[in-house]
């Protein structure tokens, strides 16, 4: 059982709906990708128009809606989920980055004829991609109509536009004030010659202003602009967001407030000196344009995103500390579930639930930092499988059992996965245990050079895999927010060299994840994910040599380790990390508990 709710002939019926609608608008091709006025990666209910007109659910998918067909484009981390909820809609799943599978520019390049227009709501696709389009189509004189959300007639019982009350994050909590913030971004802005910044990434704004909310589930983010010149920071944000308390901190601040319905209006008719500086990747195509009409523009991404990204000595010491407490927990919440699969009664969504309850109990708890997926056997081969109410296996005493959760804490935000044995399993899923344990901690032992970026270093991680002709289909690891997003750039580990995205040298203070896996479609799935932080190492006459230092310290599954498939170096790291672990975690125990810590950290080979 997959655990996929498949809707197609209600698909089918709005996909018929929209081609009526675009017919109407003499639109040849509609582009429906998953995002927000903010091309952010979690969205809110409000914005999963993609999900209502096709069934596909995942975080990541565009729409393409022809007159006579429709195709979904995701990443390997969704394959599978999208095929089952795909079923029946007619729907074509493209398959990205899949030999032979067309890239949506590719389609429309190929399907677009001479004096067609293909059009969008352009306040939902980025800049980047709306620019890309353009000089892809203009030899075939294709017209691209990007000023209306065609598809909202359809969408009768659309959600409200949300809106949370803003809370600030502490100076002590944030080690470093907004004015201090504002003047390093102004001193970036100077370096490029930019008289004026807009952002519209919601992190990079929460950030500098020091301020969250909870507009998106789990990413603690307000909907906002703000646009910055030498002398104002302006904030464009929903009146109902505001309290009395983020009035005085942005007073006092030196920030302005507008209403987040006047950004157009604003930046349309305010005075304009000089550059804009706007990040392509981050804007929606629409405001890019505007701001294209009445200046230059200084496209690169956003001085605050690396900003964000190296971590204050303050914000370091409040992670590590939320890392260790969560990392207990998890621990806590394994041995339970090690001892009581097929003895109690269980099911993913009840065990999801109750790793849930027991982190709420963390001192600073806030929210999830994203939806828990609890994934038992075949279920855990869809990397961002998601157990529901309507659909959620029970759990037996064999096979494998995936947890990936996170917590947003007042001291930072958490992510790990774990795996783990409730029985017996097959010497192949050992093995694909083993090669994927080995991945891990092969990467977080690595030392390497100062200048070097992710996509240096992820070939450590699947070298285990690489050499028995396997591989996973996504990436080793991706940055972390502090009481953030649980993605943040723009800092990753990934092989492949994509020429749109900028490749950020791994700096001192950055947290990463470390995160490989193995995926074996109506069988099993495997990740085991640590967090660690970049960190430096020895210096010598070739240069500053860096490494990455643990953040997560719970045990790795011995039951499902098998030596044979282990070089003597790796099972020296395995033991030496689980010394760490019991060291680290053993003051959170006692009693019973902390034998069973003991016996799960215990030295092997």
């Amino acid at each position: 059982m997959c655990g996929v709710i498949n809707m197609g002939n209600t698909e089918k019926k709005r996909i018929v709906g929209l081609q009526r609608v675009l017919a109407q608008e003499g639109i040849d091709y509609y582009i429906v990708p998953t995002a927000d006025y903010h091309s952010s990666e979690y969205v809110s209910d409000y914005f999963k128009m993609r999900a209502f007109l096709s069934g596909f659910t995942g975080s990541a998918g565009t729409l393409i809606v022809g007159s006579e067909e429709a195709g979904l484009w995701t990443d390997g981390r969704y394959f599978v989920q999208a095929e089952g909820e795909l079923e029946g809609s007619d729907i074509v799943l493209y398959r990205m980055e899949e030999e032979g599978v067309p890239t949506m520019k590719e389609y429309l390049e190929k399907k677009a004829a001479d004096g067609q227009k293909v059009g969008f709501d352009g306040r939902v696709v980025s800049a980047s991609f709306g620019k890309e389009l353009e000089k892809m189509l203009a030899d075939k004189n294709v017209k691209i109509a990007y000023d209306k959300d065609i598809a909202a007639v359809l969408w009768e019982d659309r959600p409200a536009m949300p809106v949370s009350r803003l809370w600030i994050v502490p100076e002590e909590s944030c080690g470093m004030s907004v004015q201090e913030k504002l003047s390093r971004v102004r001193e970036k802005m100077a370096e490029e010659d930019a008289e004026h910044l807009l952002i519209a990434k919601l992190d990079d704004i929460m950030w500098l202003y020091n301020i969250r909310a909870n507009d998106v589930a789990h990413n603690p983010v307000a909907l906002s602009y703000t646009f910055i010149s030498k002398e104002e920071a302006v904030l464009f944000i929903q009146p109902e967001a505001l309290t009395e308390e983020a009035k005085m901190h942005f007073e006092m601040s030196g920030v302005v407030c507008e209403n987040y319905d006047h950004i157009t209006d604003y930046l349309r008719d305010c005075v304009i000196r000089g550059k804009v500086w706007c990040s392509g990747a981050d804007i929606n195509y629409m405001l890019y344009k505007l701001m294209q009409n009445r200046a230059e523009l200084v496209d690169k991404e956003n001085p605050t995103e690396l900003m964000k990204a190296v971590k204050n000595p303050v914000e370091l010491e409040n992670i590590r500390r939320c890392y260790l407490e969560d990392s207990a927990v998890l621990t806590r919440f394994l041995f339970w579930m090690k001892d009581n699969a097929g003895k109690i009664p269980m099911d993913e969504l009840g065990a999801a639930k109750k790793l849930d309850a027991m982190r709420a109990e963390i001192p600073g708890f806030l929210d999830l930092s994203f939806e828990t997926i609890s994934a038992y056997k075949a279920n855990a081969a869809m990397a961002h499988y998601s157990a529901t109410e309507e659909h959620s296996d029970s759990i037996g005493a064999d096979g494998f059992y995936l947890v990936d959760s996170g917590g947003q804490y007042e001291g930072g935000t958490t992510d790990v996965t774990r795996t783990i044995a409730l029985g017996a399993v097959t010497d192949e899923m050992k093995m694909h245990f083993t090669k994927v344990a080995c991945a891990m901690l092969r990467l977080a032992d690595t030392k390497f050079l100062s200048g070097c970026t992710g996509r240096n270093l992820d070939i450590i991680a699947r070298e285990p895999l690489w050499d028995c002709a396997l591989d996973y289909k996504h990436g080793t690891g991706h940055g972390i927010g502090y009481i953030l997003n649980v993605h943040e750039g723009p800092h990753r580990l990934s092989w492949q060299y994509k020429p749109e995205k900028k490749e950020a040298v791994l700096e001192e203070g950055m947290i990463v994840s470390d995160e490989p896996g193995m995926y074996v479609q109506d069988s099993h799935g495997i990740r085991t994910e640590n967090i660690v932080e970049v960190v430096k190492e020895s210096k010598s006459a070739y240069g500053q040599f860096m490494g990455f230092r643990h953040l997560t310290y719970v045990p790795i599954d011995l039951d499902a380790i098998d030596v044979h498939y282990m070089e003597p170096s790796d099972i020296r790291r395995l033991n030496a990390y689980h010394m760490q672990v019991y060291e680290k975690l053993a003051p959170y125990f006692e009693g019973a508990e902390l034998e069973k810590l003991k016996y799960a950290t215990r030295s092997i080979g």
